[in-house]
């Protein structure tokens, strides 16, 4: 059976794969985005469906006022003995050379909880990571920055033994690896396979030089030999549909074959509107030791994997499996998902800034999606905004309003959402003695205000809808009894909604949400009654 890549669409890097006696799990990093680390599930690498976050209290995970592209990064999910470790980095910095990197991890019985309070490890690097050993040991391995602009910034790898009873590193880290000529050293991992330990680390930067390499030692502390086929992957000077190709991690499946799962973007004019996104590859060992793609030996990304054609979903342990996640992977990736309210939950696609739903006054009351009226999209503090991925280059994001102004400075509607200084707003909002609706651009703080639309039913429900056609953007609306909606505003470019676009870091993506802003502060809120994402096909 052949699977199209990418198979996490839309903003999900930084994959850690982990196999378990109950099928895989992938996780994958959030930044900025609350709950933090999503984690999906598949019986068989080919079914994929979201199934839990791992970070959801913000008053163990506190993001309040973190820039754009910090907050948690690279997450590292493994399976030891019945428990699943998750270990991250919260980034409080982003600056020239700190970042205040504070490495976490967090244990579950269950990946949908109840995950244990954070325990600190470090602070010396980001993208950590949890080796178990099969002696029984355990290693924290991440990455290292340093801070004196006289030396290289991502200065190495280092190992340390670790203490999951006590939740405490033992001895002193050890530097096994100081990165190639490729530089910006990162997204390092452990594995162990026929008596070598092997560290994959990622290079080149994120961007379209990215890759992936390996290297090998009889000891975990090394010292560590590279392969001399390295890359493992790359797109870098490559004509491939998936660029950005890097950061993997390598399993062995049920089956007994091998594959990774890595970040890669499908840019539309070398821009990753959709962000990185993650897929998988075949992979197999070399007569001497080495892994290697499985479909070439050029170590391109390729756009399909392989799973034997009828997998087995005869797991072990099958009560493990998450609660109704088998039949909503098995009935496969809908073109159009359709929101409503009535169960009084907050969908899991859903993400907000910073901080939880409650603290950022979203909830679900009488069977509509609330939102208590908050800070600008412009801010990094309290935002009434919630959001999903866009998937798909092509495709509508519609919603269903309630809200009422009473002045200018109560505004709600919708947004296509890159960060606080990119992003595209519809709103609704007071001038003078009409409700209007409006079309609001910022682009790396340039901003363009469109000419106000009077709305004839203010009192009555109104769609609002962002339609995306590779990299025009139009919105619409269309009030309570029109048959045809109203165009707003000017064709806008998706081109602005893209990592390589932004000024400053670019690792999250397009995201299409509803919010709303109280700039008066005297109280205001809105009400969605039906939220509508479907894509073209």
């Amino acid at each position: 059976m052949k699977i199209e890549n990418p198979i996490l669409r839309g903003f999900h890097p930084d994959p850690s794969l982990v196999a378990t006696d109950h099928g895989y799990y992938i996780a994958t990093s959030t930044f900025e985005w609350f709950p933090g680390v999503r984690i999906l599930y598949s019986p068989d690498l080919v079914h994929w469906t979201l199934v839990s976050h791992g970070l959801t209290d913000d008053r163990k995970v506190d993001l309040t006022g973190v820039d754009s592209a910090c907050g948690i990064w690279a997450p590292n999910l493994t399976w030891d003995d019945g428990t699943f470790y998750l270990v991250y980095t919260i980034v409080y910095t982003n600056r020239p050379r700190c970042k205040d990197t504070y490495n976490f991890y967090v244990t579950a019985k269950d990946v949908r909880g109840p995950w244990s309070d954070p325990v600190v490890l470090n602070r010396s690097g980001f993208d950590p990571s949890i080796f178990h050993d099969t002696d029984g040991k355990k290693y924290l391995v991440n990455m290292t920055i340093d801070y004196d602009p006289a030396n290289i910034r991502f200065s190495g790898i280092d190992i340390q033994e670790l203490d999951v009873a006590t939740g405490t590193l033992l001895g002193e880290p050890k530097r096994v690896y100081r990165g190639s000529f490729r530089g910006t050293t990162e997204g390092p991992n452990v594995m162990k396979h026929d008596g070598w330990y092997y560290l994959v680390c990622a290079e080149g930067g994120t961007e379209f030089g990215h890759c992936a390499v390996i290297l090998r030692s009889r000891n975990v502390w090394g010292p560590y030999e590279d392969c001399p086929a390295n890359p493992v992957i790359t797109s870098s000077g490559k004509d491939c549909r998936l660029q950005r190709a890097g950061h993997m991690q390598a399993i062995q499946s049920r089956d007994g074959g091998w594959y990774i799962a890595h970040l890669c973007s499908r840019p539309l004019d070398d821009c990753s509107i959709l962000g990185r996104e993650t897929a998988i590859q075949n992979v197999e060992w070399t007569k001497d030791g080495w892994l290697k793609l499985s479909a070439n030996d050029d170590a391109s990304p390729e756009d399909f994997y392989e799973v034997p054609d009828e997998p087995d979903l005869g797991w072990e342990n099958a009560a493990a499996i998450p609660t109704g996640s088998m039949e909503k992977a098995l009935a496969g990736r809908p073109d159009e998902v359709r929101y409503t309210f009535e169960d009084g939950e907050i969908p899991l696609d859903f993400l907000t800034l910073r901080r939880s739903f409650a603290t950022n006054g979203i909830s679900v009351q009488n069977g509509k999606l609330q939102i208590v009226g908050g800070c600008s999209p412009m801010s990094k503090f309290g935002q009434g905004l919630a959001a999903r991925t866009q998937e798909s280059l092509d495709c509508d994001f519609t919603a269903v309003m309630e809200f009422a102004p009473r002045h200018r400075n109560h505004l709600a509607g919708m947004v296509v959402y890159y960060n606080y200084d990119n992003f595209y707003w519809l709103f609704v909002t007071r001038e003078g003695e009409q409700t209007v609706i409006r079309v609001w651009s910022d682009v790396n703080r340039e901003l363009a205000v469109e000419a106000p639309v009077a709305l004839r039913r203010p009192d009555r429900p109104i769609t609002l809808h962002a339609k995306i056609r590779r990299e025009k953007l139009q919105f619409c609306f269309r009030e309570e009894g029109d048959e045809q909606e109203t165009m707003i505003g000017s064709v806008l470019d998706m081109h602005n909604i893209s990592d390589e676009h932004v000024v400053g870091n670019g690792f999250t993506g397009s995201m299409l949400g509803v919010n709303c802003a109280d700039l008066q502060g005297d109280g205001v809120s809105t009400s969605f009654s039906e939220i509508v994402y479907s894509e073209r096909v």
